[in-house]
């Protein structure tokens, strides 16, 4: 794989985690807001936000795992 487009998939992970987090901040000071229950949907929000961006993660990160570890296979077979 082209070293530039590895750096752009991960340049795209990084923000799809941030994005992830940073909504469900947004989005638990919101309802903190509307239901005046200070803390308690920021918190929430941040664990729902970090839970589905670790596992966005391990999903967009699973086939690049998957392609070098065949890679591998492949070069060391062929050197056997």
């Amino acid at each position: 794989m082209n070293l530039w487009v590895l750096a752009v998939r991960l340049t795209g992970l990084g923000w799809y985690v941030a994005l992830c987090i940073v909504f469900g901040i947004v989005g638990g000071l919101a309802l903190d807001g509307l239901l005046e229950t200070k803390p308690l949907f920021m918190l929430l929000g941040i664990l729902l936000g970090s839970v589905v961006a670790f596992w966005g993660l391990y999903k967009m990160v699973q086939p690049l795992l998957n392609a070098a570890a065949s890679q591998g296979k492949n070069d060391n077979g062929s050197n056997s």
